[in-house]
């Protein structure tokens, strides 16, 4: 008996290890030697994007690693990036069924996660946050995001009339987090009892950490908490008569559960939205406030803008091409009461944040790791058969001295002469990724980044913390989805219009 059990055990090992280490007689990219059962786990830190970046520096753009016995392709070059977005996008655009992940988006009923596939095309379609779009755009969308404009304006002044230290992390994320639940839930987090803010932040964190480990060990460890009471939000809209449109998300998903969809091929249910909402907060929260900190910070840290002054960093920009078109008599305004409101309007009037933006993306992309993809037959990628699960990589796609000159350093100029965008069509930037499976919220994750930097950057001025030097400000990252600033970026605002 002892015999066949030690059979039994040795077995799955056996066969794991011809299965990955033998030589095949296809050709497979290059890579680090990795060791039984472990692969090259040994090799990875603890920012995954990072150590990958190190290893392609020394093994290739392609390259093949073995995630325990799991094996792994990392494209890291924009090359390898087209060919497997653009000419090969119809084969590689599944996931890879990860037990873990199944579990976290109620067995793959979410957009993220799920399998390419009629489910995921149907949820598109239907649902596809097709509402949220159209909201998005709608004459209620824009008040909803210029009235929190308006809130974030007043937050910060608090701060700016008695010259303290702001957080500015926390502001943004009220800020973000306040547009996104109102559009795509129809709740607004500051009159809800059972929306903690503080709470949400610290459990996104926490969901993104565990999110990125399960799909690293394939493993769902025991007490992961939901960020946000999503039963209560349900429960909130069955109490409420919804108006015919269906303007929010939850709405939206909620009438096509008490009514299936025609075509009688998928119906969705409550865990679709559960799935849907949780890809709602992670995407469109965090990942919005993520980038507005690094921008913000590598402002601080370059203090020049095209046009020389001694004023605001970039609100004498602003100030030169935006008309003072809407004028406000709230006593709680900063400034002058006849200080202009930024509109959506304003955002196409200035084109050096524009600029600042997509270098931000190309040196801090919000998510630098891809969502992995597998590929659903043999294809041939850069010479190289591939037929595995996959990374691209665009924080060393953003760093290849290939595409970029002086790399390493924060230069928005580089952008005024071409035509280089961030929307899926130049693969050397690919904050939102491309293809079928790029991120569906990317105009209003635009929308939204804009109109919080240029409020900010137009009302106030920032400095360091008296004494701080420039040299001193922290750079080190932290995160897993979302690759933060790990020590909160904390400045002081001065009104720039008082």
């Amino acid at each position: 008996m002892s015999i066949f059990l030690y059979i039994l055990f040795i077995f799955p090992i056996l066969l794991i290890f011809f299965t990955n280490y033998l030589p095949s007689k296809r050709k497979l990219p290059p890579g680090p030697k990795g060791l039984p059962i472990i692969g090259n786990l040994h090799q990875l830190g603890r920012l995954l994007h990072s150590s990958l970046h190190k290893l392609s520096l020394e093994h290739g753009p392609v390259m093949l690693l073995h995630f325990g016995v799991v094996p792994m392709v990392v494209f890291s070059s924009k090359e390898a990036a087209k060919e497997v977005l653009k000419t090969h996008d119809l084969e590689t655009c599944n996931r890879p069924k990860l037990v873990a992940n199944g579990l976290f988006t109620h067995n793959f009923k979410d957009i993220g996660f799920t399998q390419y596939g009629e489910d995921w095309r149907e949820m598109k379609k239907l649902v596809g946050l097709s509402s949220l779009v159209r909201k998005s755009k709608s004459l209620s969308g824009i008040y909803i995001r210029e009235e929190e404009c308006d809130l974030l304006v007043k937050e910060i002044s608090k701060s700016a009339r008695t010259q303290t230290l702001l957080d500015l992390r926390k502001a943004l994320y009220s800020f973000t987090a306040g547009i996104i639940f109102r559009i795509a839930f129809g709740q607004n987090f500051r009159e809800c009892d059972y929306i903690d803010m503080d709470r949400i932040e610290e459990l996104v964190q926490e969901s993104e950490t565990n999110v990125c480990a399960l799909a690293y060990t394939d493993f769902f460890p025991t007490g992961l908490g939901w960020f946000v009471d999503l039963v209560s939000v349900i429960d909130e809209h069955f109490k409420i008569a919804q108006p015919q449109d269906h303007s929010d998300l939850v709405s939206a998903m909620l009438n096509m559960i008490n009514r299936p969809t025609n075509s009688g091929y998928l119906n969705i249910t409550s865990e679709h939205l559960k799935a849907m909402m949780t890809d709602v907060v992670l995407a469109g929260v965090n990942a919005g406030v993520t980038t507005m900190i690094w921008l913000m910070t590598e402002l601080i840290r370059h203090p020049r803008v095209p046009i020389r002054s001694d004023v605001c960093l970039l609100s004498v920009l602003c100030c030169l091409l935006l008309p003072m078109t809407l004028k406000t008599t709230d006593p709680d305004w900063p400034g002058e009461s006849h200080l202009t409101r930024i509109t959506e309007e304003d955002l196409e009037k200035v084109e050096y944040l524009k600029l600042v933006i997509k270098e931000t993306f190309r040196l801090h992309p919000p998510a630098p790791l891809l969502l992995p993809r597998q590929t659903m037959s043999d294809i041939e990628i850069q010479g190289y058969t591939q037929s595995r699960a996959y990374h691209i990589n665009t924080y060393t796609i953003g760093r290849d001295p290939k595409s970029w000159t002086n790399h390493e350093e924060f230069i928005p100029e580089r952008f005024s002469n071409n035509l280089i965008n961030y929307k899926g069509q130049h693969f050397e930037l690919l904050p939102f990724g491309a293809g079928h499976r790029s991120c569906p919220g990317m105009a209003l994750g635009i929308t939204i980044l804009e109109l919080g930097l240029l409020n900010i950057l137009y009302f106030f001025d920032w400095s360091l913390p008296n004494g701080m030097t420039i040299e001193e400000i922290d750079m080190e990252e932290a995160g897993d989805l979302n690759i933060a600033k790990k020590v909160p970026l904390e400045l002081v605002p001065t009104l720039c219009h008082s």
